[in-house]
């Protein structure tokens, strides 16, 4: 930055002083007629200023062009290393923001969805079944009762049926016994 500041104090003193060197050449010209006759070595002298200002300047300009391609590259450079870097965090936030499943790459939030859906569907499986069980088990309960009911109601028709044929059978013994005897 102070070099280009530097070269431009140096072409705007060149352009002055050429300015004043063709001024010196036409106000100390002679005249002849409608011309100005200019002595050879003022006009030589002016021709070397004005050939040193404009090599000055397009040695400035040159380096200058010099200048701008070297940023011109350097800003290209940069602006690949952004795309290199902005892919990167891309790549980097994708990972982060998910999750591998079965060789797939699964956002948080679908996994959690299915994730929880998984654990609501399974959590509604086990109390249908807990559901079903305790039913189940209260119908077994029941019919465990019923049956014990049952084997006991039918143990006690056995006894007073034994007990009734024991009986009918004393009659009968009886009956033969009396008949016998009579």
């Amino acid at each position: 930055m102070i070099a280009a500041f530097a070269i431009n104090l140096q072409a705007q003193e060149s352009e002055n002083s050429l300015e004043d060197q063709f001024t010196d050449v036409i106000e100390n010209s002679n005249r002849y007629q409608d011309y100005k006759v200019v002595k050879i070595f003022k006009l030589n002298a002016l021709k070397k200023s004005v050939t040193d200002s404009l090599n000055a300047l397009q040695n400035d300009l040159s380096s200058s062009n010099a200048k701008i391609n070297e940023l011109t590259q350097r800003i290209d450079s940069l602006q690949q290393e952004i795309n290199k870097t902005e892919t990167a965090l891309g790549i980097s936030k994708e990972k982060e923001d998910g999750i591998h499943l079965f060789g797939a790459l699964i956002k948080k939030s679908t996994y959690n969805a299915i994730l929880w859906s998984i654990i609501g569907v399974l959590l509604l499986v086990t109390l249908y079944f807990i559901y079903r069980f305790k039913s189940s088990n209260s119908i077994t309960k029941e019919a465990q009762e019923k049956l014990t009911d049952t084997e006991a109601e039918f143990e006690s028709h056995r006894q007073r049926s034994l007990e009734r044929e024991q009986q009918l059978r004393r009659k009968l013994q009886d009956e033969l016994n009396k008949q016998k005897k009579s």
